[in-house]
């Protein structure tokens, strides 16, 4: 599933051990981002290390992935840090592990200044839904992440670099 041209790639953070997004942590997802402008999309292939019944991949790591997706959509569509507030998850169909996956997230609504309610899908290549998710984010500007404790200044910066916040 390469990504179509009006895609880019947004830029990575340099180390950090997220487990669905770091690039230091060697059992994690290493998701890695493009986007349109108006969605944030990810490809991922599910490893067999991550099987729940059978060959199947465990709800949980589909979860994670819709997870990270409405994540990092919501802080690069809202130029905003976020924690998620809350998630709900539809599993429409198993995903064996080894599958391709796109993952794709969005702005359902903006409700606040401090809150934006996403949405997010798990498709396989034929575009067929897998999975689908609804969250609701907290938005956090720079200075009140640092207030909060979200995460360090050295980190806070490099995020503040990659996405323009």
């Amino acid at each position: 599933m390469d990504q179509p041209k009006p895609y880019r790639e947004l830029p990575t953070r340099l180390s950090h051990g997220c487990f669905g997004c770091g690039s230091e942590n060697p059992h994690g997802l290493r998701m890695i981002f493009h986007t349109d402008e108006k969605s944030v999309f990810s490809e991922i292939v599910i490893p067999d290390h991550m099987v729940g019944w059978k060959n199947f991949a465990h709800g949980g790591i589909l979860s994670t992935i819709l997870d990270e997706i409405m994540g990092w959509s919501a802080i690069y569509l809202t130029k905003n840090l976020v924690l998620t507030k809350s998630i709900a998850v539809d599993f429409l169909r198993p995903v064996p592990v080894g599958t391709t996956l796109r993952a794709e997230g969005r702005i359902s609504k903006v409700r606040s200044d401090r809150e934006v309610a996403m949405e997010g899908f798990l498709l396989n290549s034929n575009g067929i839904v897998h999975a689908r998710g609804k969250g609701v984010f907290a938005l956090f500007k720079i200075d009140a992440a640092m207030k909060f404790g979200i995460a360090d200044e050295k980190e806070l910066r490099e995020l503040e670099r990659v996405f323009n916040l």
